[in-house]
């Protein structure tokens, strides 16, 4: 007779994530973090944009993701945002925040993401300084864009635009961007089958 094999549940190894599952949950997550990033808002004297967190999620997302699933929790962070659900800064939400003086930041976020997953992704082989570099590349993508949308809406000049929603927040953002190169720089654990090019 054959010999039964004891199989203990209990030290059954755990199924390994699977590349369709680490795609939906990975977009999924950066986003909920993203809507963290924005609780704390400090509104700056004589702005229309709040100061928040959300640029070290957005800039981190396209460096442990990559491209496309970076641009991806970007975009579904937005979806939740525009359908209701109080995601944008200061707890607020809908198709009005798009359009109104902070909507040019907000819809350059899959941008920035897409350019920092394109040039310091999990697959690039990028070091430390390529990350650094592509964050602030991703950084200044959310400034032209958030400007010249600011201009739009509010008729300000483009130096009076990047005077109130470009220079006051340089320092603190530069800083987000070092930090998040240095923990994406460290992103083993993100590699795999479910990081998209």
């Amino acid at each position: 007779m054959p010999m039964k094999t004891n199989r203990n549940p209990k030290t059954a190894r755990p199924r390994a994530t699977t590349p369709i599952a680490a795609r939906v949950t990975i977009p999924a997550m950066l986003a909920a973090l993203t809507a963290i990033g924005a609780v704390i808002a400090i509104p700056l004297p004589g702005g229309a944009v709040p100061f928040t967190l959300q640029v070290f999620f957005v800039l981190l997302a396209g460096a442990v993701a990559g491209p496309t699933d970076g641009a991806t929790s970007m975009l579904v962070y937005l979806a939740l945002g525009t359908a209701g659900i109080p995601v944008f800064s200061m707890m607020t939400a809908g198709p009005g925040v798009l359009l109104g003086p902070r909507g040019g930041y907000l819809m350059a976020f899959p941008v920035a993401a897409l350019v920092t997953g394109v040039l310091a992704g999990p697959r690039s082989g990028a070091g430390v300084l390529r990350t650094v570099l592509a964050m602030l590349l991703g950084l200044a993508s959310i400034y032209a864009l958030g400007a010249i949308w600011l201009c739009r809406v509010t008729g300000k000049s483009p130096g009076a635009a990047l005077a109130v929603g470009v220079v006051p927040f340089i320092p603190l953002d530069v800083a987000k961007a070092l930090a998040a190169a240095v923990i994406a720089s460290k992103r083993k654990g993100w590699r795999g089958s479910g990081s998209s090019r």
